[in-house]
């Protein structure tokens, strides 16, 4: 491959900047920070266009849409985004050396064994090794573990990481996430995965673990932290069975109810669903009770919801 391009999207820019220039310091790596989900965004096409994507994206799992408090582009550099001296970047765009940083890198790349968070003003809890889950070794593992990455956004805050995540998956497949959090949370590292991303990663882990997971991940690899893995296969097997149980109640409903059901998914209301059927008003209203009824839900949007997780999509406009 050469050398890995990595974008780095985190809100926090003392963080970001020192765990560029660690990472910049690693012989084939070219990195760039973002301090934001939409320069990032830029980033990401920026490099296309260029004809220079990006490899990996290590992204915060709580990065806001817009620069967070006190995290002013350096000078000369696209508002939340940068390159880091060295990395091989265009010139005028450096982002500064974190406070605190004290003589060059070490030969050969950065000190493994320094947390991601050293920067920080602030404890460091001790370091946690990471569970490996090669390509070769996922169909041995549990269904839900292995299954394929989904490209659709996980349904969290228009802001959040994750969602950035699950955008940014879906604009460049070819793109491998490594989200980045400062708290443990099993139905997160569900949702990230869910979104696309391929590795969940402590901010109190080294930067040896985590220059492990990139080139992981670049190997199709997926990396959990061994401490949430039952944590995780619970809520994916909670999500399964809930699955399971949605798709027998959509089974139930009649080939017309299906197709109302599919309206209301894609958002239409009663007169828009009988131009669209051919039925008059009242009669969609009384199919639509009768969806609700079988469905056992009390509103639209509780119908929708159960559809979307049996799978239904909207039809099309």
């Amino acid at each position: 491959m050469g050398r890995i391009r990595v974008l780095v999207a985190d809100g926090h820019r003392i963080f970001a900047e020192a765990l560029a220039t660690a990472l910049a310091a690693e012989p084939d790596v070219e990195v760039t920070a973002s301090g934001s989900a939409q320069s990032a965004e830029r980033a990401l096409e920026r490099a296309v266009a260029e004809n220079r994507p990006f490899h990996v994206l290590l992204v915060d799992a709580d990065l806001g849409p817009g620069p967070a408090p006190g995290s002013a582009p350096a000078p000369g550099s696209v508002p939340g985004s940068g390159s880091v001296p060295g990395s091989g970047s265009a010139p005028g765009s450096a982002v500064p050396a974190p406070t605190g940083a004290t003589g060059p890198p070490r030969a050969g790349g950065a000190d493994p064994r320094r947390p991601l968070a050293a920067v920080v003003p602030a404890a460091v809890p001790p370091v946690r090794p990471a569970l490996t889950l090669p390509a070769q070794r996922r169909s041995a593992e549990p269904a839900a573990v292995a299954a394929p990455r989904s490209t659709a956004p996980a349904v969290r805050p228009a802001g959040d990481g994750i969602s950035f995540a699950g955008r940014a998956r879906a604009a460049h497949p070819a793109l491998q996430v490594v989200v980045l959090a400062a708290e443990d949370d099993p139905r997160r590292v569900v949702q990230a995965l869910q979104a696309g991303a391929g590795a969940w990663v402590a901010k109190e882990s080294s930067l040896g673990r985590l220059m492990a997971v990139i080139r992981g991940v670049l190997r199709e690899e997926t990396h959990i932290p061994p401490l949430l893995l039952t944590g995780v296969i619970r809520e994916l097997t909670a999500s399964r069975r809930d699955r399971t149980e949605s798709e027998r109640l959509v089974e139930s409903l009649t080939p017309r109810e299906k197709q109302v059901l599919r309206c209301m998914v894609a958002g239409l209301g009663r007169q828009a669903v009988a131009d669209r059927l051919f039925l008059s008003p009242h009669t969609v209203r009384t199919h639509m009770q009768n969806v609700l009824g079988k469905l056992g839900v009390h509103s639209t949007l509780a119908a929708v919801a159960l559809a979307r997780r049996a799978g239904v999509g909207p039809v099309e406009q």
